[in-house]
């Protein structure tokens, strides 16, 4: 039996296609605020130019959306409300396209992007899909992708299948979180969710709240929400953020947690809110974005004892020593019990190194001045 043919796919690929041409558009984050994401690029995908919304900032499915698919609509164009501007939209992107023959030449793009579709190489990377090679096996097409990190192999209808079903699920959850709405008698479960470290859980109970709370904050009512109210938004916020950080999502956690932030303004909440987010950087590895953050919550009167540590840690990875240092002398007289310290205090010893050792003998011969004695 013959050795299959491959094909690599790098003339081809399309990763990053969206961010992109998000460079380039001044409205870009807005359309994706407004209609989603996902949904605003497959509008790209499809064809579907839109030319104007009519945002209704209390129901964001009342919004209207008016747009052209094609050259029919060019001169009168389409009106619809947002919901059904996504289904259309999932309609229009899930109708059947024929496949074409299988390309005989590695340098011919037009070929290889007629057999595999090019709605389905825009699509992919929407999803984390990147396309790598083909293996061509008589007359069966094997796609080699890779997708968090592991390489997978699908024919080609499989994957055609597979990114329409992502598509469909993708309609699907944004059905459900507007159904959902903003219940605020959610944020309790949440906690008791964190509590058990169920950080999946805290996604589901409150992951369809940031897009429509980020055009709510913009609107009078979302300025004039009630203190109560928007504390138990922040907190909401905070625990999702912290939830999608545990969870790998870093992007999203820190993008959550600055929302969080804006509806907790400068109210008991913002310690801990500001708390979280310099967490996330320090999961994601960024310490030096962490300090700002934790040196906020301590101006607003976050406690010492536990923040303390916390920015010791951020500036230990920086090798800010003596930075280190003094926030651990710190947490100490907050309260931060010593025996908790002693991996960093090793590390701000062996940091320093000689130079920390003559300092504490300076420290130790020099006599303390007499009590000042008023009259």
């Amino acid at each position: 039996m013959a050795a299959a043919r491959i094909i690599p796919l790098d003339a081809v690929r399309t990763d990053g296609w969206f961010e992109r041409i998000g460079e380039s558009i001044g409205s870009f984050q807005a359309l994706c605020d407004i209609i989603g994401e996902r949904f605003f690029a497959f509008s790209l995908v499809a064809g579907v130019r839109i030319t104007a919304l009519t945002v209704d900032r209390r129901s964001p499915d009342a919004t209207i959306v008016e747009f052209v698919a094609g050259e029919e609509d060019a001169e009168h164009g389409r009106r619809a409300s947002l919901p059904e501007f996504r289904r259309q939209l999932v309609g229009a992107l899930l109708t059947t396209e024929p496949v074409g023959p299988q390309p005989t030449r590695e340098t011919d793009v037009d070929a290889i992007q007629a057999h595999i579709g090019v709605r389905w190489l825009l699509l992919a990377p929407l999803f984390g899909i990147s396309l790598k090679r083909l293996l061509l096996e008589g007359k069966e097409t094997i796609v080699v992708v890779s997708r968090d990190g592991f390489e997978e192999t699908h024919s080609l209808d499989e994957l055609r299948t597979g990114i329409g079903a992502l598509v469909r699920q993708e309609l699907d959850r944004v059905a459900a979180g507007a159904r959902s709405a903003i219940d605020l008698s959610r944020v309790a479960e949440a906690e008791i969710a964190a509590a058990a470290n169920d950080w999946s859980k805290v996604v589901g109970l409150l992951g369809s709240w940031p897009a429509p709370l980020a055009i709510f904050l913009r609107t009078p009512e979302g300025q004039s929400l009630a203190p109560d109210a928007r504390g138990l938004i922040a907190k909401g916020l905070g625990l999702l953020g912290t939830a999608c950080a545990k969870l790998g999502e870093s992007p999203q956690a820190e993008e959550i947690l600055r929302l969080g932030i804006q509806y907790a303004g400068e109210s008991p909440l913002a310690p801990d809110l500001f708390r979280r987010l310099a967490e996330a950087f320090l999961t994601d590895g960024r310490p030096g974005e962490a300090i700002a953050p934790i040196r906020r919550a301590i101006a607003l009167g976050g406690p010492e004892r536990d923040l303390m540590p916390m920015l010791a840690r951020a500036y230990l990875r920086r090798q800010r020593f003596v930075a280190a240092m003094s926030c651990l002398r710190r947490a100490i007289a907050a309260g931060a019990p010593a025996s908790e310290l002693m991996v960093e205090q090793q590390q701000v010893e062996k940091g320093l190194g000689p130079a920390l050792t003559r300092w504490q003998a300076l420290l130790a011969s020099t006599p303390l001045p007499p009590p000042t004695v008023r009259a």
